[in-house]
Formats: C-alpha cells, structure tokens, sequence
C-alpha cells in the first residue's frame, strides 16, 4: 500500500500548490456548497500550504500521525465531494486542482476514499522510518516503485481534471439534444 499512500501524498503536494496559484475555483466551490463569506478567501492560500506541508512530510516519513492525517484529509474531501454531488449536483469546480469547470463527480468520491484506505493501512502499519529507508528495500531501490507513483498520480490528476470535464461537456450536448445521460 506504499504506492498509493505515496500517490495521496503527491496528489496533496500538487493540489496545494495548485490552490496557492489560483485559490479563485477553490474559493467559489466553498463559497457555493458552504455559502462561506467571500473574505474568508484569504485562507485558502494558508490551507493549501498546510495541504502540501503535510503532503511533503508524510511522504518523507510514513509515521502514523501524519500519514492519519493525510487520511483524514482524503476523507473531508470525500465528504465535501459527496456533499456537492447530493446538496448541489454540479458545481463548475470543485476546487481541487485550482482548475476551472472541473466539476466533482462520484469517482472524485470514490479515488479519495480509496486514498485515505491506502493512508489509513500506513498508519497501522508503518511501514519504516523514512522514505528512505523504505526505498532502499525495494527493487532497484525503489525506482519501478516511484515509477508507479508518479504515472498513477498522473493518471489521477487526469481523472481529477480532463475526465471531469469532459463529463461536464457530455452531460451539456445531451441537455441540449433532449437526450437523457
């Protein structure tokens, strides 16, 4: 379950950083679904450095308490994205990658529970004291491993992003030509 704690690791250092560059998406999804006053704004970029420290330092070190935190943090997104599906349905963005008209769907839902599962697993089982040390004791010292990493994390993005929005695209051509998804 390393690679996949890994890949929420990544997934949270990338989705921080992309909300400190464009907190706006982020900022209207909380302000929509939550109906948080607009200068609340100011915070968004300080939560996205949080989201990517502890992204970092989890990866860094596998302990328990931080890796319980990047599983909590994958279950509130789950949960925020549960409650736009059923409160609101679709939200242009849901801020995730600090990208507009991505709006959440279920498999946002379903890939972070499955993130926090992964977090969840490494914090009951840890798995060594530094990524390091972790890395050294695979093939070729890790790196078919990172490999996974980064080519699933990429695939996720892809999912959190383009397949998102192309679901926006397909469920607008069918309302216009009166068909039903």
């Amino acid at each position: 379950m390393i690679g996949p704690y890994l890949m929420a690791c990544l997934l949270l250092i990338l989705a921080g950083a992309m909300k400190m560059v464009r907190p706006a998406d982020t900022v209207r999804a909380l302000t929509q679904v939550f109906h948080f006053p607009r200068m609340l704004a100011v915070g968004v970029p300080s939560l996205a450095a949080i989201e990517m420290l502890l992204g970092t330092a989890a990866a860094l070190w596998p302990k328990p308490g931080l890796a319980g935190a990047v599983a909590a943090s994958y279950v509130v997104f789950a949960g925020f994205v549960v409650v736009i599906k059923l409160r609101h349905g679709a939200v242009s963005s849901c801020g995730c990658f600090g990208t507009p008209d991505t709006p959440a769907t279920w498999l946002h839902a379903i890939i972070n529970v499955v993130l926090a599962s992964a977090a969840v697993v490494i914090a009951v089982n840890t798995p060594g004291d530094s990524i390091v040390s972790i890395l050294r004791h695979q093939p070729w010292h890790g790196l078919p491993l990172m490999l996974a990493v980064l080519v699933g994390t990429w695939m996720v993005v892809l999912v959190f992003s383009n397949l998102a929005q192309l679901s926006a695209v397909r469920k607008t051509l069918t309302r216009t030509a009166g068909v039903s998804p």
